[in-house]
């Protein structure tokens, strides 16, 4: 075995960033085998041998009833000792990263976070993101075995199927790991969601007041997509910090990010950036988010949002 991915799961659940992780796995080496953690993830097989994996990896033990980057991490690395791969890789999400910084605590090894070019050898040269976008930096591993983690939505996931035979994996774990674990959760509406919706309605300070927005609520809704903002529009306390885009909020990937009156400072671009396009809404010219933005209308929005969702549903009504 050369490559073990960490597959990412919520009590069963798949997250489509260990998708991500599996297509960078397979650009670095042909045989790829994933590691899954928890009897819930036991199901998870099947989908992650139609991506590439041609062993999962499961571990089953009491202290991984839920997320716990304790127990997540010692795993991590007892599989690592097991199994004696070449390299682990997860994506780049917070839990992919704290799971990753255990295991490489527990292995006294190395770990490269968030990269978006590998070219292996016997040392790797990578390219990875830091500053949340702002910086990419050049860096070398080398290291028995190499531990990285992808940066989300750099890597397309892509469907490769492989044998996703489940073996059993056994190690010895105490319950001491379960000092952090996961104990609430808050459970969020249905539906489509910051990071997963095809279509984003972003504003900015630009659009004046909580009440303003009802007109980009119209639009998204009319379009299937959510409404996001700008780290100014939680500051005024216009709409709640997890409608936040940004390096501290959300980061986005939809096929069309519609930035309204938003400025586009470096946090909001770092969280916007993985957009498929851009349209930027905005009186300024020369506006950071009208200079990268893919179609940009300049304009007011106030007026211009009203005239878009009026054409939307002057044809939906033809």
């Amino acid at each position: 075995m050369s490559v073990l991915v960490v597959i990412e799961h919520d009590r069963g659940a798949l997250s489509a960033a260990s998708l991500e992780a599996l297509a960078a796995a397979r650009s670095i080496d042909a045989e790829v085998h994933a590691l899954t953690l928890g009897i819930a993830a036991d199901g998870l097989a099947a989908e992650v041998g139609a991506h590439g994996a041609a062993v999962v990896h499961q571990v089953h033990h009491d202290v991984l009833s839920d997320f716990g980057p304790e127990a997540w991490g010692e795993c991590v690395a007892q599989a690592v000792r097991a199994l004696a791969p070449s390299a682990v890789l997860a994506c780049g999400t917070e839990r992919g990263n704290e799971v990753m910084a255990q295991a490489a605590a527990r292995l006294d090894l190395p770990f490269v976070a968030n990269c978006n070019e590998i070219t292996v050898g016997e040392v790797w040269n990578i390219v990875r993101v830091r500053w949340g976008g702002s910086l990419l930096e050049q860096c070398t591993l080398d290291a028995t075995t190499k531990l990285v983690s992808v940066t989300h939505h750099q890597f397309e996931a892509a469907e490769a199927p492989a044998t996703g035979a489940a073996q059993s994996l056994s190690l010895e774990l105490t319950s001491s790991l379960a000092r952090t674990v996961v104990s609430d959760r808050v459970e969020r509406a249905a539906g489509v969601t910051l990071a997963t919706a095809p279509l984003v309605v972003g504003g900015g300070r630009g659009v004046g007041s909580a009440e303003a927005f009802a007109p980009l609520e119209e639009l998204a809704g009319l379009l299937g997509g959510v409404v996001g903002c700008s780290r100014a529009v939680t500051n005024n306390g216009w709409r709640n910090h997890t409608d936040q885009v940004g390096q501290t909020g959300t980061r986005i990937a939809p096929d069309l990010y519609m930035a309204c009156g938003i400025s586009g400072a470096i946090q909001h671009w770092v969280g916007a950036m993985a957009s498929k396009k851009i349209l930027a809404i905005n009186l300024d010219t020369e506006a950071n988010m009208v200079t990268k933005a893919d179609y940009a209308v300049i304009g007011d929005l106030h007026k211009v949002i009203p005239a878009i969702t009026a054409e939307i549903q002057r044809r939906k009504s033809a």
